[in-house]
């Protein structure tokens, strides 16, 4: 084994703590029905580095609080909420920076323990988190009513089946994937 291999029980000199970090995705989409691609964000630029501290409240529908540099100011760590979408590459990395614990802290920081975080990841939660963030899945609509726990890969399959009934994929657009309860019609081939 080589030195720089880490031993689940060794802990690196200097590390504060654990965080889930993700990347800015190369295309974002914006604007109605997401038809306006742009690259990065409005505040952090194409491939930024941004780290997710725990959720401890809900920001709506698929938003998440991030500390990252903000694209005008390279220097500083600046907290944001972001959509979940416009991340990609999720995994852990060690936190080393008093100022990033800072920024990850957040309003509950507390100057006599600045190398303190005061909701901090465990390991194997933001690796548990960086995976199922790597796998995305979207959430159904059946007959027009959206159905949020009730979800499918990318690209959806053809028949889902909840509760027994079989569901047909009738149509799969920005909005996601729309089930219907009644089969597709049979496609009318001419004779000839």
């Amino acid at each position: 084994m080589t030195e720089t291999e880490l031993i689940d029980d060794e802990t690196p000199d200097g590390l504060l703590g654990w965080c889930l970090v993700a990347n800015v995705a190369r295309e974002t989409a914006h604007g109605e029905s997401g038809l306006d691609i742009q690259r990065g964000t409005r505040h952090f630029p194409l491939g930024a580095l941004l780290w997710i501290p725990p959720v401890s409240w809900d920001h709506g529908h698929g938003r998440w609080p991030a500390v990252g540099r903000h694209r005008g100011n390279g220097r500083r760590y600046v907290n944001m909420v972001v959509r979940s979408q416009d991340l990609e590459n999720f995994r852990v990395k060690g936190v080393y920076s008093e100022g990033l614990v800072r920024g990850l802290n957040g309003y509950r920081h507390d100057p006599a323990a600045p190398r303190t975080l005061q909701n901090p990841w465990s390991r194997e939660r933001a690796q548990y988190w960086a995976d199922s963030c790597n796998q995305p899945r979207e959430t159904v609509r059946i007959d027009g009513c959206s159905h949020p726990r009730i979800t499918v890969p990318n690209p959806p399959p053809a028949e889902l089946v909840v509760g027994g009934e079989i569901l047909h994929l009738a149509h799969y657009g920005t909005r996601g994937p729309h089930y219907s309860r009644t089969p597709p019609p049979a496609e009318w081939t001419p004779e000839p």
